[in-house]
């Protein structure tokens, strides 16, 4: 190996340069490191220096899309205003035509129905205009109590029936005969006649002989016929006068006209004999001893219940009307003379009356009106 060469002098230190310790030798690495001190250093200036421009720009981005976005959001707010605006605009005119709506479907339907009425056949013309009638009469059944309605409004149908002459509604001909005969055979009462009835009594009221006043009665009624008899015979006496002749004639004149009036004064005074004292069966002592004054109330009495008895036929409480007519019948019985004809008569009235004054139900023409609705397709 060569010789190691002799270390040369150390070069002249420089005034500024710091003082070397003493016998002090720098490492081999330190200029590697203080390299790449440097390298690093240079690198780390660089990426911060790179980190802060792009730090610079996106804040500068940032910027700038935060203006972008207020600026959309305040144009966003605009749309949705006018979005608003636009959807109470909307619902308004929804609304308004859903009513316009509403209207052109009552409109329609009612125009449908008109249409459907005016296209309405002959026959369902005839059922509808059958079945009102059947229902009005109905109607008039139940307020009057009389059949007469209901009868004369089913006879009608079967009349109009007949001349329609459609196959399909024989169904319904044959249901008004069965509910005609049904109707028919119930006997309903006839309030009319039951009231001019009892209007017939309250006239007959006045004339009604009483049990007080029947002796005297039958003491003129006795009179008169005696009367009448020897009125009869006074024709026959007249010509057998003038058969004879003319002194006997005379004579038998004066003798006929002696013997009238022989009669007459004996008829008289045996009249007033006989009213002296009179054998009479009472079966109910106040008729005989009602005076002159009670008997014109009791007739006022009897009017007054034989009107109660009107109204309440007139209004179908015929219990009340069967009660005031057995009143009736009862006073008449024991205040009037049964044996005249006219106390006769208005009793028979009487009980006519209340045989007839009951409550009768007029049955409904089902039949009928089952068959209009088959017939109708209801």
């Amino acid at each position: 190996m060569p010789e190691a060469a002799a270390p040369a002098a150390p070069p002249p230190i420089p005034a500024a340069a710091p003082v070397a310790v003493a016998g002090a030798k720098a490492p081999p690495w330190v200029p590697p490191l203080a390299a790449g001190l440097t390298v690093l250093s240079v690198a780390a200036l660089g990426l911060a220096w790179q980190g802060q421009t792009r730090l610079k720009e996106l804040e500068q981005e940032l910027v700038r899309r935060q203006g972008l976005s207020q600026g959309e959001a305040s144009e966003a707010r605009t749309l949705a205003r006018q979005s608003q605006e636009l959807t109470r605009d909307t619902a308004a005119k929804v609304a308004l035509l859903e009513a316009r709506l509403a209207e052109v479907a009552l409109q329609r339907g009612q125009l449908e129905e008109l249409i459907q009425s005016m296209s309405r056949s002959r026959d369902e013309n005839v059922i509808v205009d059958i079945e009102s009638a059947l229902r009005v009469a109905l109607q008039q059944s139940g307020i009057t109590g009389s059949a007469e309605p209901l009868v004369a409004a089913l006879r009608q149908a079967d009349e109009r029936l007949a001349r329609h002459k459609q196959p399909r509604l024989e169904g319904v001909r044959r249901a008004v005969a069965r509910d005609l005969d049904r109707v028919k055979a119930v006997s309903v009462v006839d309030v009319s006649t039951l009231a001019i009835k009892l209007d017939e009594v309250v006239r007959l009221l006045d004339e009604l002989p009483m049990l007080s006043a029947a002796d005297k009665t039958s003491e003129a009624m006795a009179v008169r016929q005696a009367r009448v008899e020897r009125a009869a015979t006074k024709p026959a006496k007249a010509a057998a006068a003038a058969s004879a002749p003319a002194d006997e004639g005379l004579i038998a004149h004066w003798m006929s006209v002696a013997e009238e009036r022989w009669r007459d004064l004996a008829g008289h005074v045996w009249l007033e004999a006989k009213s002296l004292l009179r054998v009479t069966r009472i079966d109910h002592p106040e008729a005989m001893l009602l005076a002159p004054e009670q008997a014109f109330f009791l007739r006022e009495n009897l009017k007054l219940r034989l009107l109660n008895a009107r109204l309440a036929l007139l209004s179908r409480q015929f219990d009340t009307a069967q009660a005031d007519l057995r009143d009736t019948q009862s006073l008449l019985d024991r205040y009037f003379d049964g044996r005249s004809r006219k106390v006769a008569s208005a009793s028979e009235l009487l009980r006519q009356v209340a045989g007839q004054a009951r409550q009768v139900n007029v049955p409904r023409p089902d039949d009928t009106l089952a068959a209009l609705m088959a017939a109708g397709g209801r």
